[in-house]
């Protein structure tokens, strides 16, 4: 809220250098402002009484974004991989998708390893584990096992996450 919108009896009011002005009604701080030549802001309405402060509002809402800005920069986000695998999948086709998962662990990304069944698979789904227990072991040295394997559907699913 701004200059007008401040409807509050009495607040504390800071000056445009930052010192304590004290408390006092909306109307003396708006005079204040006016004075000055800049804005009256609310800085923090859920305090008692509210906190206003005297500066302008548009190098302020200026510095509020460039402050958002450097804080998304800083960010990372993580993104999740897939590796999907069979049950009857061979060793070296094993080790190149455990190559793919390493590569995107040390990345910094989740890696999420499906093993998809077809037809006559579904019958065995809970003796194909092994694959999934393999795949989390050849990638010890780098990843953990966030989410241990779990049927879901057609799929058994697991997440692996980098080692901290």
């Amino acid at each position: 809220m701004i200059n007008e919108q401040i409807r509050d009896r009495e607040v504390r009011l800071i000056g445009s250098d930052g010192a304590q002005l004290g408390i006092m009604s909306a109307r003396e701080a708006m005079s204040k402002a006016q004075e000055a030549g800049l804005d009256l802001v609310k800085i923090a309405p859920t305090a008692k009484p509210p906190v206003c402060k005297i500066i302008d509002y548009g190098k302020y809402r200026y510095e509020l974004a460039r402050k958002e800005k450097e804080a998304k920069k800083k960010q990372k986000t993580i993104e999740i991989k897939e590796v999907r695998l069979s049950p009857n999948i061979d060793s070296n086709d094993l080790n190149t998708k455990v190559n793919a998962a390493r590569k995107f662990l040390s990345k910094g990304n989740k890696v999420k390893v499906t093993l998809r069944f077809r037809g006559r698979e579904m019958a065995h789904m809970h003796s194909s584990k092994h694959v999934l227990d393999d795949f989390a072991q050849q990638l010890a040295d780098v990843g953990v096992v966030e989410k241990a394997p779990k049927v879901e559907g057609r799929s058994m699913t697991m997440f692996l996450t980098e080692k901290r």
